[in-house]
C-alpha cells in the first residue's frame, strides 16, 4: 500500500458456511453459501468498505481454502500480504444455521487452527507502529505463537503512539475455560487504549458483574475506553471524561451473526474521523443494524453511503 496505513489488524481469518435454505436445523440443511469470515477478517473487510486503508496479519491453511480467503480480502482492497499459509494446520471453519429471528446456532471446527500459529517480526512489527489503529480480539490470545505474537503487537503500537484496540470477542470452542479466556484479556489491559465487548465478555474480562466495578476496573487497568455492548438494549461508551450511549436501530432480522464485528467497524471508523462518542456509537450500531438486516459476515459489511442512509431513516 503506497498510500498511509489507518488500522492493522491481528488475528482469525476462517471459512463460514451459512445455511441457504432458512428455518431448517444444521442437521438438516443440505446447501450452504461460502463466505470469508473470522472476527478479525470481518472488521478489516469493514473498516476497508468504510474507506480505511487497512492491512492483516495473521495464518491460514496452506489449503485450497487460503486461495479463496486471500483472494477475498485483495478484492476487498485489504493489504494480506502478511496472511501466512501454514502447513499442518487447518483454515478455521464455521457452519451456521439461519433461522431468524432469533435462531443463528453455529458449529466450530478448530482443531490445529492456522490463526494459533501468526508470527509478528520486524516487518509485521514495522506494519504495526506505521498505523494510526491496531486491533485484535481474544480469540488471538487462545494458544501459542499468536498469544505472544498479539501481545508482541500491543506493545509496539502502544510504545509508538498507536492505539490499540481489543474486542473480546470469547468463543468458548477456543478455550479451555471462561476464566483463562478472561485471565488472557486482563493480563494484555495495560496496553489497550479501547476494550470492546458484550456484557458477559466484559464481566469475564473483569470478574465483575456489577457495571460500574466493570468500568472501574477496565479504566483502571490502563484502558482509555470501553464499550459495552448490550444488545436489545444498545449500547453504551464509558472514559475517564464521559460518558455516552445509543439505542439500537430495529431492522428486520437477516442473521445476528456479525452484528457486533459491523458495530466494531462502524464504531473504529468513526473514531478514526475524531467524531463525538455518541457519533460513534450511533455509527457503529447503523453498521451493526445492516449486517443483521443481511445473511453473512464479511459480504454483508456496509459501505459508507449505506450507514448514511441508515443513519438518517434511525
Amino acid at each position: 500500500m503506497g498510500d498511509a496505513l489507518d488500522v492493522c489488524v491481528l488475528g482469525r481469518v476462517g471459512y463460514d458456511l451459512y445455511a441457504v435454505e432458512p428455518g431448517r436445523s444444521l442437521a438438516e440443511v443440505e446447501h450452504f453459501s461460502r463466505h470469508l469470515g473470522g472476527s478479525s477478517a470481518n472488521i478489516a473487510v469493514g473498516l476497508s468498505r468504510l474507506g480505511r486503508r487497512v492491512a492483516i496479519l495473521s495464518s491460514v491453511g496452506d489449503d485450497a481454502l487460503a486461495d479463496y480467503l486471500i483472494g477475498f480480502l485483495d478484492k476487498e482492497r485489504v493489504d494480506a500480504r502478511r496472511v501466512t499459509r501454514v502447513a499442518g494446520y487447518g483454515t478455521s471453519l464455521c457452519l451456521t444455521e439461519v433461522s431468524p429471528p432469533d435462531r443463528f446456532p453455529q458449529v466450530f471446527y478448530r482443531y490445529k487452527p492456522a490463526d494459533s500459529q501468526v508470527q509478528v517480526g520486524e516487518a509485521e512489527l514495522a506494519l504495526v507502529r506505521s498505523a494510526r489503529m491496531f486491533v485484535t480480539n481474544g480469540t488471538s490470545l487462545c494458544a501459542s505463537p499468536s498469544r505472544e505474537s498479539a501481545t508482541r503487537a500491543m506493545e509496539a503500537a502502544r510504545a509508538a503512539g498507536v492505539r490499540t484496540v481489543l474486542d473480546v470477542d470469547y468463543r468458548p470452542s477456543s478455550w479451555a475455560s471462561a476464566e483463562e479466556a478472561g485471565r488472557a484479556a486482563r493480563a494484555v489491559l495495560p496496553w489497550l487504549d479501547v476494550v470492546i465487548g458484550n456484557e458477559d465478555e466484559v464481566a469475564l474480562l473483569t470478574g465483575e458483574r456489577d457495571p460500574r466495578a466493570q468500568v472501574k476496573a477496565v479504566l483502571d487497568g490502563r484502558a482509555g475506553l470501553l464499550v459495552r455492548k448490550l444488545g436489545a438494549a444498545g449500547v453504551e461508551a464509558f472514559s475517564r471524561e464521559a460518558s455516552a450511549s445509543s439505542p439500537p436501530i430495529v431492522v428486520p432480522v437477516g442473521s445476528t451473526i456479525g452484528a457486533g464485528d459491523g458495530f466494531a467497524s462502524g464504531f473504529l471508523s468513526a473514531l478514526l474521523d475524531g467524531r463525538p462518542l455518541e457519533d460513534c456509537l450511533r455509527y457503529g450500531n447503523a453498521a451493526a443494524a445492516i449486517v443483521v438486516s443481511r445473511v453473512s459476515c464479511s459480504d454483508a459489511m456496509p459501505y459508507p453511503r449505506e450507514v448514511e442512509a441508515m443513519l438518517a431513516r434511525g
